[in-house]
């Protein structure tokens, strides 16, 4: 019997059973039911009662029915919650013939409801004696093999409710990826950040170099895109007078997917009034490290076989010096002349025109990032490469930046915000200039952003950080689809 056959038969039977119950007056996909805990409480609070000892104090519990053992007429089970799972015994003396035999057509995968007493075990397993059960809902289909359990990973990213259903260690990941969440905002609430919202659809993406999602507004009749970064919009606010803002936003660039990029990905995104970037790199240091000692309970976490240390101060290092102690070439010292040399001799990726940036950007990458294994922060990027940034005083073809690095992986961006509507007019118009060239992830211009710099702006820090990186780190996840509940996936076709 092939194996589509099978499973259609399989929800036959499943539909024929489910008529059966119907005809007893049971609903098979039934109402609510009171919890009096949840089943790690219950396990907790009786964790010290002697074996074979019964606690006399009626409890109920709900969850699927995960493993079903019949022998004759007693029955053991195994039911799961969100916090964990419980042995039942049912019996019929207990509940009764009639109820033991409808009992008899509940399956694995049932969500039920019991009610009962707790007792333990020869073995030393806490277990409820059921002295009811309703059902809650009856599965149709059957869950994945018990003992292979679902590790195909395209099934578990297609099907994530299967993959939370039978994987216990990828409930635990989204749970983490919550309390971090929750711990970000509590962190920047408690320092009088203020969260906001700013628009997902933009007449004109900005914020970042990156090619951007294209949708169609049918009132407006007009084109919008998907956002690809909220940070024009939270500096107009800067402008407004809201001195310390924030956004945990949903970002989507139309880029390539890989272990580390997911065209749909969330980043918080702050922006501090008379700060700058050193202002930036303390709040960085302080909101990680509260935030992985809160989500880990430790400051040392292990990823990918390498012992991550978040522990404050995190080393500093400027890009250029970085450069030159990896790749042996001073940046600083590069003239035009020099880099047909440079391309060549270390195998660049760089074509049409070429400048400073280019080059120390790819040399980095090749020569620097991967050996950026504890927290780092990079220092000072070449003008080029930052349109959005100020340049530094006493080196202006450099601008006061930084990006955060860990395990070989870019976790922050920040800088001191450009602040000037006259440089920051000409910065666009040199990307504008790039994107006609054929550069499709260059900045678009953005007339009504220069119009809110003229009104004044104050001297500020920005921050970005990738929520999905950082739950990858605190969770050894080797991809980022492991930490996105449903990544974007190609067509099975």
């Amino acid at each position: 019997m092939d194996t589509k056959k099978s499973i259609t038969e399989i929800i036959s039977n499943k539909w024929e059973e489910i008529e059966e119950l119907r005809k007893e007056n049971i609903d098979p996909f039934g109402h609510s039911f009171v919890r009096t805990c949840k089943i790690s409480d219950l396990i907790e609070k009786n964790k010290n009662i002697e074996i074979g000892e019964c606690n006399q104090e009626e409890i109920s519990i709900a969850g699927r029915l995960m493993a079903l053992r019949r022998h004759g007429k007693a029955i053991f089970g195994n039911i799961e919650d969100i916090s964990g799972k419980i042995q039942i015994y049912i019996k019929s003396n207990e509940i009764g013939e009639s109820a033991f035999e409808i009992f008899g057509k509940i399956d694995i995968g049932d969500i039920l409801g019991v009610t009962g007493l707790v007792f333990k075990t020869r073995t030393g397993e806490i277990t409820i004696l059921v002295k009811k059960f309703t059902l809650l809902c009856k599965s149709i289909r059957s869950l994945p093999e018990k003992w292979h359990g679902l590790k195909d990973v395209e099934i578990r990213y297609r099907k994530r409710y299967l993959d939370l259903i039978v994987n216990s260690q990828v409930r635990e990941i989204f749970i983490k990826r919550s309390r971090l969440i929750q711990s970000i905002r509590d962190f920047l609430n408690d320092r009088g950040y203020l969260e906001v919202e700013t628009p997902i659809m933009q007449p004109i993406p900005g914020g970042a170099t990156a090619r951007p999602f294209i949708t169609h507004h049918n009132a407006l009749h007009r084109d919008f895109y998907l956002r690809i970064a909220p940070e024009l919009y939270l500096k107009r606010l800067l402008v407004g007078g809201l001195e310390k803002v924030y956004e945990l936003s949903r970002n989507f660039r139309n880029e390539g997917i890989s272990t580390k990029h997911n065209p749909e990905f969330t980043m918080l995104e702050l922006y501090e009034a008379y700060g700058d970037y050193h202002t930036m790199m303390q709040i960085t240091e302080e909101l990680v490290s509260y935030t992985v000692k809160n989500v880990s309970g430790s400051l040392e976490v292990e990823y990918q076989g390498n012992k991550i240390n978040f522990a404050p101060p995190w080393r500093r290092i400027s890009m250029y010096k970085a450069i030159e102690e990896a790749a042996g070439v001073q940046i600083s010292k590069l003239t035009p002349a020099d880099y047909e040399k440079i391309i060549k001799k270390h195998s660049l990726n760089i074509k049409g025109d070429v400048n400073k940036g280019e080059i120390a950007n790819e040399l980095f990458e090749k020569y620097v990032e991967p050996t950026l294994i504890q927290p780092t922060f990079v220092l000072d990027y070449p003008v080029e490469l930052s349109p959005l940034s100020k340049q530094k005083k006493d080196y202006p073809e450099l601008v006061e930046r930084f990006e955060l690095f860990i395990n070989s992986m870019e976790l922050a961006n920040a800088f001191t915000e450009l602040n000037d509507p006259a440089e920051q007019k000409r910065r666009f118009e040199e990307q504008v200039a790039k994107k006609e060239a054929g550069d499709m992830e260059s900045h678009f211009m953005d007339e009504d952003y220069i119009e809110a710099l003229e009104y004044g702006m104050p001297p500020a820090g920005g921050l970005g950080i990738g929520i999905d990186r950082l739950v990858m780190l605190l969770t050894n996840s080797n991809s980022i689809k492991e930490v996105i509940l449903f990544p974007q996936l190609k067509s099975k076709e």
